[in-house]
């Protein structure tokens, strides 16, 4: 019996080290998202600097300026800022316990994005031009498709989180809200990348 009482002891020292150690280091994961996006952004500012490059040093012909209308990436942006904001909802409601307000939230979220896509395959068939005209019609599809592929990604994601937010059952809750954080995070970078293109773009 006396030899049983110093490991119970030690173990139980363990155990509150181990707390402790959980305690000092808290969970980076937010953080590594967080530069995994920086690096994401260093791609898109890489098309950007090129297309703004070229179009400086190489200025298009006459012939191959075109007149890129307005309304549908107007109505884009508009979309994806609104998603954003129904996004800051669906985390506001998971915090409060609501995971039904939540899901509601998150499932209006994806249907912004997936309008976003469909607006966005609306104005690629009514462009006058095509993907191999010119080097301004690469960059401008390059440019777009990247983002609509992140885009895509996104929606993905907010359905899995909309899935996994519900309750019973679900894994997502006011206690283990990180997927939707990190869900969210995602999406305002996107959205963030989006008002970028559009003025740079659109409205230079």
């Amino acid at each position: 019996m006396t030899t049983l009482s110093p490991i119970n002891s030690s173990s139980e020292e363990k155990s509150e080290e181990q707390v402790v150690n959980e305690q000092e280091h808290g969970d980076h994961r937010l953080f590594g998202l967080a530069a995994f996006l920086v690096a994401d952004g260093m791609t898109f500012a890489g098309f950007f600097a090129a297309y703004l490059t070229f179009k400086a040093v190489n200025p298009l012909l006459p012939d191959a300026i075109y007149e890129l209308e307005l309304p549908l990436p107007t109505l884009n942006t508009v979309l994806l800022l609104v998603s954003s904001a129904t996004f800051h909802r669906a985390g506001q409601a998971l915090r409060k316990d609501e995971a039904k307000l939540c899901q509601r939230w998150l499932l209006f979220t994806a249907g912004l994005g997936l309008a976003f896509l469909a607006s966005q395959m609306v104005e690629y068939f009514t462009l006058p031009f095509g993907l191999t005209d010119n080097l301004y019609a690469s960059t401008f599809y390059a440019l777009t498709g990247f983002h609509g592929l992140h885009v895509t990604l996104g929606a993905i994601m907010i359905l899995i989180v909309w899935w996994q937010a519900r309750q019973p059952g679900g894994r997502i809750t006011s206690e283990n809200p990180f997927p939707l954080e990190a869900a969210e995070l995602y999406w305002h970078f996107v959205d963030g990348i989006w008002v970028i293109l559009f003025i740079i773009l659109y409205l230079l």
